[in-house]
């Protein structure tokens, strides 16, 4: 091993284009498409400085914790992830964010040569974590209603099989969410054929249009389900959880000891306040969908107004993000450069390639600009595309 190429296990891991591309777009006058943060103005900075304020009145707010984290966070998160699944949850684990739950998942089930089966496009955080396990990362194509199950079995009877990964609500960044009908289905293939399905779903808060669809781990215990405080109160809290089998939990709590030791003390009671005072959070997140869903429908219709049957759009029902295929091959890529001069930006579709070709697609986050940023984000869009 050099130290300019690193190890084995860090020259597996692809870089992040939208890391890069951040860098880029913070110059001024440029309208991002490209981030997924979620609106500045939404942050509840008052709440969050009286929780912290009720927080640092206990000396364990300023000590380290355990490993598992903070015990009234992780009672608040039980009795939440009870109501969301409709049934005991399983052990629970907080986490540095919910890609370290990802991150720590990967690391306790997966073998170098070990098989796991991703969307296409995929999550960019995932195929990282999975990239350092030097796993053979396997894509299956999506659609309206989410991850194309039906193409599941015939992977999965070739062996290997340890990890189906689904960002199943508004997915990042293909925008769709995975049909009840393919969530049942998707549980089955994990009964019979024993492999881990982690859900992922740090968006299913924010929906704002259509009916809620029961989780995965609703249809099966074979389900790691994680989720997080970042997207619904703060990401610099760095808050996540997963709950599921206690036996890969406890895999996950031993790996985390040799990691961190523990998370923050102070941003878990903060974040177990904030979610245990469920009046004040129903308001909070009915705000942040209420805006939402107006600068989703905007983007959305300006989007269709340039482009027309050109651009193939996901139907916006919550999340941060919209996803479009050029249906006449237009390259998405190169133009990048032109746009960012014509000030705007996206993230191309190749980013977040696994198998696929997806140079003619792009990915658009519409949570932090008014609707009349977006319609000139388009504007300029459609002069380079």
């Amino acid at each position: 091993m050099s130290e300019e190429s690193g190890s084995l296990s860090v020259r597996a891991v692809r870089g992040s284009a939208i890391r890069d591309l951040l860098a880029v777009t913070e110059r001024p006058g440029v309208i991002s498409l490209a981030g997924g943060l979620p609106a500045p103005e939404l942050l509840p900075t008052d709440r969050v400085s009286a929780a912290a304020e009720a927080a640092l009145r206990s000396p364990a707010a300023l000590q380290y914790g355990v490993t598992t984290g903070v015990p009234a966070l992780r009672e608040v998160v039980h009795a939440r992830e009870t109501a969301i699944v409709g049934r005991d949850p399983g052990a629970v684990v907080v986490t540095h964010g919910s890609q370290q739950a990802l991150s720590l998942l990967a690391q306790a089930l997966l073998d170098p040569g070990d098989t796991v089966i991703v969307e296409d496009p995929g999550y960019i955080g995932a195929l990282q974590a999975f990239d350092t396990t030097r796993a053979r990362v396997v894509g299956v194509p999506m659609d309206a209603e989410g991850m194309r199950v039906d193409e599941l079995r015939p992977l999965l009877e070739r062996g290997g099989v340890r990890i189906v990964h689904t960002v199943s609500n508004f997915h990042n960044p293909g925008g769709a969410t995975l049909s009840e009908e393919r969530r049942r289905e998707l549980a089955g293939l994990a009964d019979e054929f024993g492999f881990w399905i982690i859900e992922d779903d740090p968006y299913g808060g924010l929906r704002f249009a259509g009916s809620t669809v029961p989780p995965v781990a609703a249809f099966s215990d074979r389900v790691l389900r994680l989720s997080s405080a970042s997207k619904i109160v703060a990401p610099s809290l760095r808050v996540g959880w997963m709950h599921g089998d206690a036996r890969v939990l406890a895999l996950v709590e031993r790996l985390k000891q040799g990691a961190d030791l523990c998370g923050s003390s102070l941003t878990q009671a903060i974040a177990a306040e904030l979610l245990a005072d469920t009046a004040w959070l129903d308001r909070h997140v009915a705000g942040i969908r209420a805006v939402y869903a107006e600068r989703a429908l905007a983007l959305h219709a300006a989007l269709v107004d340039a482009f027309g049957d050109r651009l193939r759009l996901t139907k916006p029902e919550g999340g941060m993000f919209l996803w479009g295929e050029f249906t006449d091959g237009t390259a998405t890529s190169a133009p990048l450069t032109a746009a960012v001069e014509a000030g705007v930006a996206y993230v191309p579709g190749s980013a977040f390639a696994v198998r696929r070709d997806l140079g003619h697609a792009l990915r658009l986050c519409f949570t932090t600009g008014s609707p009349d940023d977006l319609r000139e984000a388009v504007r300029r869009l459609s002069t380079v595309l």
